[in-house]
């Protein structure tokens, strides 16, 4: 019965941790009117993105949205991606954890007027 309970509790644990998923940060800087990255290249996971507002001249924010959506429709966005409260001038705020599948999305500010930029999962 000991090795039974031993194996059940190994296995338990192992099951728990190929469940657990590593949760990265992506780290994004925006200046006045852009994005400092250009562009983003990511593998299917779990993120967290951690914007910072250097001099943008305005608070700002963060929208992605799955490539091929209307980004002006805030019903495309991904709302796990916006930042937890816009950002101050100085100030870095982080989103909520998003899981991103393979794809092409699209992330910019409407606060700080950014052009779109394109975040591939590959």
């Amino acid at each position: 019965m000991k090795k039974l309970i031993t194996l059940f509790t190994f296995i338990f644990a192992i099951t728990l941790s190929a469940q657990a998923q590593e949760v990265k940060t992506v780290s994004l800087e925006q200046t006045k009117g852009e994005f400092t990255q250009k562009e983003v290249k990511l593998s299917e996971g779990s993120y967290v993105f951690n914007i910072a507002n250097n001099n943008a001249g305005t608070d700002v924010g963060f929208v992605l949205v799955l490539e091929g959506k209307d980004a002006s429709d805030a019903k495309n966005h991904i709302k796990e991606a916006y930042v937890t409260k816009v950002v101050a001038e100085g100030k870095s705020e982080k989103s909520n954890t998003v899981t991103l599948k393979k794809g092409t999305y699209k992330y910019f500010c409407p606060l700080n007027k950014t052009p779109q930029y394109t975040l591939t999962v590959e």
